[in-house]
């Protein structure tokens, strides 16, 4: 892998703190002009990043803009904890670091305007614009929710 943290946090930078659909472009062509293997590493740090999110203690966390009907705390789904997760990596290094000592940082990221969705196409993009070809991309890090076992350790059998 040749894309290094810091270089990974620095093109991560490019978004301005959220991950909508124009800075994910923007990220998307700064991305493309590099060599396929730096591509191919932004891909791999992007999954550790969310992989690394894919905790308990995170995806238990009420949406943070709804309720259910009587009034009870609404519950993140798979996506959408996938996505508060994308959020949370998009607002950069320092958020992102700071949520696993503080659970309380990452919770303000599930509220819907947040939704971080975009950033797991950049690196496919990416790709296809630097190749002219559809990438079938498997990375190290699954980032699916509830991947990460011991993240969930309520989960294990």
């Amino acid at each position: 892998m040749t894309m290094t943290w810091a270089d990974f946090w620095t093109l991560i930078d490019t978004l301005n703190g959220r991950a909508d659909e124009g800075s994910c472009h923007r990220l998307t062509e700064q991305l493309s002009v590099r060599p396929v293997p730096e591509i191919e590493g932004f891909a791999e740090r992007l999954s550790e990043a969310l992989y690394r999110l894919d905790q308990e203690k995170f995806g238990l966390l009420p949406v943070a803009d709804l309720t259910l009907p009587g009034g009870e705390p609404f519950p993140q789904s798979g996506d959408v904890f996938l996505y508060t997760r994308c959020a949370v990596v998009a607002a950069g290094r320092s958020v992102w670091e700071s949520v696993f000592f503080d659970v309380d940082k990452f919770a303000p990221y599930t509220a819907s305007e947040y939704d971080g969705e975009s950033l797991l196409y950049v690196p496919d993009q990416a790709y296809e614009l630097a190749t002219g070809q559809e990438w079938q991309r498997q990375t190290r890090y699954c980032y699916e929710s509830y991947s990460n076992a011991a993240g969930w350790p309520h989960l294990r059998a």
